[in-house]
């Protein structure tokens, strides 16, 4: 049976110019970059050199890049580092985050660390700008406000600059969830008033278990992880070389290709929304599907039927892989989180499944999970 991926929001296969670039590291070039002989002092430069090329394609500084194991220890690190290192006594945030976020405010707020707030979404499940300015004028204490850039179920942009203008004008913290978009959009840090981003390899036909973690050069923060000097005494452990280069070079490679295949992407994104419109009567799409929204995501709401009830079990079964919402929570069988809060709770008429697209995929894929479609809704 032949399988058709159209998942690339959990994760996406490997370039293969990456792994060329990664197999020196993993073979010949071991050495730890710790150690002070050659081999180490290679490994070492290899490190450094990624870091220059990560830095320089965000427009941020070399010194203000770290690399992780991925976007959750980077989520954990910036929120950690706000309320201990920086003062924050108020979390804002939103009820469509990823758990990476969510998970680590409200352990903040159960223990007392600080105060949780959730900023209101409008009709389409965008951040109301409004109510967050509401949110941080009425703080008596420094806020953290933590907004993904862009949603890993539903694929909507926060308007990421306007949210920064507001965090500035309030002497606010801001940390933004931007794995979904490292690697699809480009940056440019210097000209946006954030303290933290992150990013994670396998978003863009990179490796797993790597990440990085933006942190702004006018903060102060301490390691979230203890124990060796590296990463500049900001993240201990012996670092993940091979994959540190592959994230480089991904990067790079999804930055040369960027205007080329952002667009194939968007068509195919817009072709299978035109697909599934005329084919099927009463789908609609979760989110700004048509409006600003990642253009490799597309989350389709079916109705609820008896035979769709078992949609996603079914494409499974068919060789077609795509999920119920984030990856972290796909092997759930209730809706998810994001699709209950921008539905009200109101969803249990729906089915929802989550399509995201590379530039592996073709037309003719689509065509043919519209037609598998035809016998499982």
């Amino acid at each position: 049976m032949s399988r058709i991926y159209l998942d690339n929001a959990a994760t996406t296969t490997l370039d293969p110019e990456v792994l060329d670039a990664m197999m020196p590291f993993l073979t010949e070039k071991f050495g730890n970059p710790s150690s002070i002989y050659s081999y180490g002092r290679e490994t070492k430069m290899a490190i450094e050199q990624a870091r220059k090329s990560v830095a320089k394609i965000l427009n941020a500084q070399p010194g203000e890049i770290f690399f992780t194991s991925g976007g959750t220890e980077s989520t954990n690190t910036a929120i950690h580092a706000a309320i201990r290192d920086l003062g924050c006594r108020h979390i804002i945030t939103s009820p469509v985050e990823h758990h990476a976020t969510l998970h680590t405010v409200e352990y903040m707020a159960h223990t007392g660390q600080a105060t949780l707030s959730f900023v209101n979404l409008n009709d389409k499940g965008h951040i109301n700008l409004n109510h967050l300015e509401e949110l941080l004028a009425g703080s008596k204490e420094r806020s953290l406000v933590t907004l993904m850039h862009a949603n890993n179920e539903i694929g909507n942009l926060l308007k990421i600059k306007a949210v920064g203008d507001l965090c500035k004008k309030y002497d606010a913290i801001f940390h933004s969830d931007t794995v979904q978009t490292v690697g699809h959009y480009p940056f440019d840090l210097k000209n946006i008033y954030i303290h933290f981003i992150n990013g994670a390899g396998h978003k863009f036909h990179g490796p797993k278990g790597v990440g990085i973690l933006y942190v702004n050069e006018d903060i102060r923060i301490k390691p979230y992880i203890n124990g060796g000097s590296q990463e500049r005494n900001m993240r201990a452990g012996t670092e993940n070389l091979y994959g540190i280069v592959g994230f480089a070079k991904a990067l790079e490679i999804a930055t040369q290709r960027y205007e080329q295949d952002s667009a194939y992407i968007k068509g195919l994104k817009t072709y299978m929304s035109d697909r599934l419109l005329e084919t099927f009567p009463g789908v609609t799409f979760n989110g700004d599907a048509a409006g600003s929204s990642l253009y490799t995501v597309l989350n389709v709401a079916f109705p609820m039927t008896e035979k769709s009830d078992m949609l996603l079990f079914n494409l499974d079964m068919a060789g077609i892989c795509v999920s119920g919402g984030s990856a972290c929570t796909s092997g759930a069988n209730s809706l998810s989180h994001v699709i209950k809060a921008i539905h009200n709770g109101h969803a249990s008429e729906m089915v929802p499944i989550r399509f995201s697209f590379s530039r592996h995929n073709t037309r003719d894929e689509i065509d043919a999970v519209v037609e598998q479609l035809k016998d499982l809704v």
